[in-house]
């Protein structure tokens, strides 16, 4: 996985690119429809499931006006299929919650990883982005096991402790200012070690967002696919949050 994530950063087009984002946000869209038993009896899978990618779908255009549009188109579809199946639906509402979190959280937030693609330097900073996920999750086990004792959030994840956070923290920015000292030369280390240290507390919240709905539904991971590890879901989780931090700070010119 390393290795093909590395081909699409550095040698993948950009369409290459999109095409393999939007078939992993539509694996993690499969894991939270199965997790959360979202579905719309008597309408085929692939229709609601379409719709609630439009956001994904839109990133290959490389605005976040077109990903904005395909939120709205998204809304509209979803709410237009509930009206139309209103009758034959239990629990109407809290389906189209479910949707909606879908549309909002996996494919509208996972669109903003295209986005990132299609800006100066993009690929950079997704390889920064995924050092810094990839340093925050190691740095956090390893502090966590070695001096971890206070509990972080143990009524949503009993294995995070204060010490791993405080771990993941150093971690996460200290590679990723080493990354970008190579990567992105251009960017001052001190600014790039504070947007780090942003990202990994962001990084940090969309892991326990997506454990409070394991929770919820009483599952240990999202899916099975990647053995030991869960789901895809599980495994992206906490760029979902932080690559529209990302974007925005990057577009708003308030990094480099």
């Amino acid at each position: 996985m390393a290795a093909g994530w590395i081909f699409l950063l550095a040698l993948a087009p950009v369409p290459l690119f999109w095409l393999c984002i939007v078939l992993v946000i539509g694996r993690a869209l499969f894991e939270f429809s199965r997790m959360t038993g979202l579905s719309f009896p008597g309408l085929p899978s692939g229709l609601w499931a379409g719709v609630i990618l439009l956001p994904a779908l839109a990133s290959l255009a490389g605005s976040a006006q077109a990903v904005a549009a395909g939120l709205t188109a998204g809304l509209l579809g979803l709410v237009f299929l509930v009206l139309g199946r209103y009758s034959s639906l239990d629990n109407v509402l809290e389906k189209l919650s479910l949707a909606i979190m879908g549309l909002v959280y996996i494919s509208f937030c996972g669109a903003h990883i295209v986005l990132i693609r299609h800006l100066e330097h993009g690929a950079a900073w997704l390889f920064v982005l995924t050092v810094i996920t990839a340093a925050s999750d190691t740095g956090a086990y390893y502090a966590g096991r070695a001096f971890g004792r206070k509990k972080l959030c143990p009524s949503i994840s009993p294995g995070k402790t204060v010490a791993g956070g405080i771990g993941g923290l150093a971690g996460g920015v200290l590679l990723a200012v080493l990354a970008g000292l190579v990567l992105l030369p251009s960017v001052h280390p001190l600014r790039l070690g504070a947007v780090a240290a942003l990202l990994v507390v962001i990084g940090v919240t969309g892991d326990l967002a997506e454990s409070v709905i394991k929770r919820a539904t009483g599952c240990k991971d999202s899916g099975t696919i990647l053995a030991g590890h869960g789901g895809l879901l599980d495994r992206v989780d906490s760029i979902l949050l932080t690559a529209p931090v990302l974007y925005y700070l990057l577009a708003y010119g308030l990094v480099a």
